[in-house]
């Protein structure tokens, strides 16, 4: 068990050293604007495989660093095709890779034999299942009650449809805290959703002395309290089922 989580972390240190580390902004901007032709696409790859080789030591297995450099140089290039560098476009580059990095490793451990059955064994556990299903209806139903329940108040506050926040902070906000609370109820860390509570109350400080800043603390407490009232209510189910 240790090898293979060995394998796995000297495979995965080759590929951050490789595409985080070892890449300065300015050769990334000379890789965009080159695309295909720039010098540092095809360095930057060979270290990719580099790197791997070196980390695994073994020597013998000449091949694996060139499946890595390939495989990396081709996703790459696909990202350097797209005009902008947005977070969808990071996000997929990196699962690529991540991807390409876990059948390296599963090929190195002989572990495609025992894939199926991890799988099978995943989604035939009521505890994993259970846990699953608690953050996905932290993250996507409760929010949608949430937003369904509070809409009268957020109209109240901008009713010419008109938003004076970054768009869509506030879903993301209420996912993010809600996987947290979620998370310290799972971990036993109850203590934490205070400070959490406390953290938030801070940041969403407002003089109360303006009547839109009052209406606008009223309605961010009452979506905060909803919010943590339904995870908390949910991780509760969750831990009663797991224990």
């Amino acid at each position: 068990m240790e090898e293979t989580t060995l394998i796995l972390l000297q495979l995965l240190l080759a590929h951050i050293l490789t595409d985080f580390v070892l890449q300065p902004t300015k050769l990334v901007n000379h890789k965009r604007e080159r695309k295909a032709s720039s010098w540092f696409l095809y360095v930057h790859s060979f270290l990719a495989g580099f790197l791997t080789y070196l980390f695994l030591q073994e020597w013998h297995l000449w091949y694996i660093p060139i499946v890595i450099s390939l495989s990396h140089f081709f996703i790459d290039l696909w990202k350097l095709q797209h005009k902008d560098d947005t977070l969808k476009l990071f996000l997929f580059d990196q699962l690529w890779h991540i991807l390409i990095i876990i059948l390296v490793w599963l090929y190195l451990i002989e572990g495609f034999s025992e894939l199926i059955p991890f799988i099978t064994e995943i989604f035939s556990s009521p505890q994993i299942l259970a846990i699953l299903m608690g953050y996905l209806l932290v993250i996507f139903p409760t929010g949608f009650l949430i937003g369904k329940a509070t809409s009268r108040w957020h109209n109240e506050l901008e009713p010419n449809g008109e938003s004076h926040s970054l768009e869509a902070a506030g879903r993301y906000i209420g996912i993010f805290e809600r996987i947290l609370v979620l998370t310290f109820i799972l971990t036993n860390n109850f203590s934490a959703i205070g400070f959490l509570i406390a953290a938030k109350s801070i940041l969403r400080f407002s003089d109360k002395t303006d009547a839109s800043a009052r209406k606008q603390t009223e309605y961010v407490l009452i979506g905060t309290l909803m919010s943590f009232a339904i995870t908390i209510l949910i991780g509760l189910l969750v831990r009663y089922f797991l224990f």
